[in-house]
């Protein structure tokens, strides 16, 4: 059995995951070495951390790739994620531990799970059963369908929005928008529903995210984050001093880089440099062509996940091809963006090389869906050879 996974394993897959994990172990070291030095920690505390998760996730990739596909359809299964996600959002949000700003993680000990994460997952499952369950009416009575399943998730991504975690609610908004668009649905028809959806849920809801706005919840840090992005080196002290660094240590780093270990902005000018602005580190110490070469191993990744999604032969694979897609694209983008001023800071890891336990697990645990579609298309061709 053991063989026989090797022997169908996409490499297309694993080896740019691979590669942006080794990529991102050396970097993270870089990153925080000195950072875990001045705080009276080892220099090695991040990497070895790091490492953990690395092959922690290189066991959930395994797990996922290895279980059989059917148990993650099952409704029962899909009812305990359900009620499991929903009741770890209420939790963060009542008893959660707050770091930078959003209350959003539930410290394990060893590690911190951050349930918005989680849900990336869920959705994409979630969804995937869903709207490959009704495929045969979507396109001709789309909300009756599925308008049920949409609004539970849409009220995911309420909650994720009211801890706050602006970031976080939009990846999950985009995952389920690009779903919907996937899911047979003509393309008219999909745009005018997501308008519809989304105009309906702020109508619903506009009473509610009034009253939190008021009472706080949106903090001021979101405020000035997006007077940063409008205006960051006139704020430069301040809110946009983040954004201001980056450019620097881009600008530095030019196209070959100063070398690795050799970053100015890491020494306590950068305030996340091994987690939101690592891509800021790697363009200073090793120069843009790492930076292309890092988003074209990922967007290898996307584009083989694509091509599987295109080539599978039933709905649900294909959905949680271009669920997974959407996801690893929307956060490289969103990362990439605030690193370089394109989109407002959110936050965000950059997929398999930021610092961070929750973000990896849960990445590992999208891609190994990926895979265990993968070796079931290429052991069903061999079959149908045979």
């Amino acid at each position: 059995m053991l063989m026989k996974k090797f022997r169908y394993l996409d490499y297309y897959l694993v080896i740019p995951y691979l590669l942006l994990c080794l990529i991102g172990i050396v970097m993270v070291y870089s990153a925080s070495a000195d950072i875990a030095s001045q705080n009276g920690g080892s220099p090695t505390a991040y990497l070895i951390k790091q490492t953990i998760y690395v092959v922690m996730g290189l066991i959930v990739v395994w797990f996922m790739m290895s279980i059989n596909i059917k148990i993650l359809q099952n409704p029962r299964f899909l009812i305990l994620f359900a009620a499991v996600q929903f009741g770890a959002l209420l939790f963060v949000k009542l008893f959660g531990q707050a770091v930078n700003g959003a209350q959003g993680w539930i410290n394990l000990g060893v590690i911190n799970i951050q349930p918005t994460e989680v849900c990336k997952v869920f959705l994409i499952l979630y969804l995937a059963r869903m709207l490959s369950q009704h495929e045969n009416k979507i396109s001709t009575d789309f909300f009756s369908s599925v308008g049920g399943p949409l609004f539970l998730s849409f009220l995911f991504v309420l909650l994720i929005l009211i801890q706050p975690d602006l970031g976080g609610a939009a990846i999950n908004g985009a995952i389920i928008m690009i779903m919907i668009l996937a899911s047979g649905i003509s393309w008219k028809k999909g745009v005018v529903a997501i308008f519809s959806i989304i105009f309906g849920f702020i109508l619903v809801l506009l009473p509610l995210l009034s009253r939190i706005a008021q009472s706080g919840a949106i903090k001021s840090y979101q405020l000035q984050r997006i007077i940063a992005f409008v205006n960051p080196f006139g704020t430069a002290q301040g809110a946009g001093s983040q954004l201001v660094n980056s450019y620097y240590a881009l600008s530095n780093g030019g196209v070959f880089g100063v070398g690795l270990g050799n970053s100015i902005q890491k020494m306590g000018y950068l305030p996340e440099p091994n987690t939101d602005f690592i891509m800021a580190v790697i363009g200073e110490e090793l120069g843009l062509l790492c930076v292309v070469l890092i988003m074209c191993l990922l967007a290898i990744i996307v584009a083989r996940t694509i091509w599987l999604g295109v080539r599978a032969n039933d709905a649900y694979s294909a959905l949680v091809c271009y669920g997974v897609a959407t996801f690893i694209t929307i956060q490289t983008l969103f990362n990439i963006g605030g690193v370089t001023g394109l989109l407002p800071i959110t936050g965000v890891t950059f997929p398999f090389i930021s610092y961070g336990g929750s973000s990896m697990l849960v990445l590992c645990a999208a891609l190994g869906c990926v895979l265990n579609i993968s070796v079931r298309q290429a052991s069903g061709r061999e079959l149908a050879v045979l």
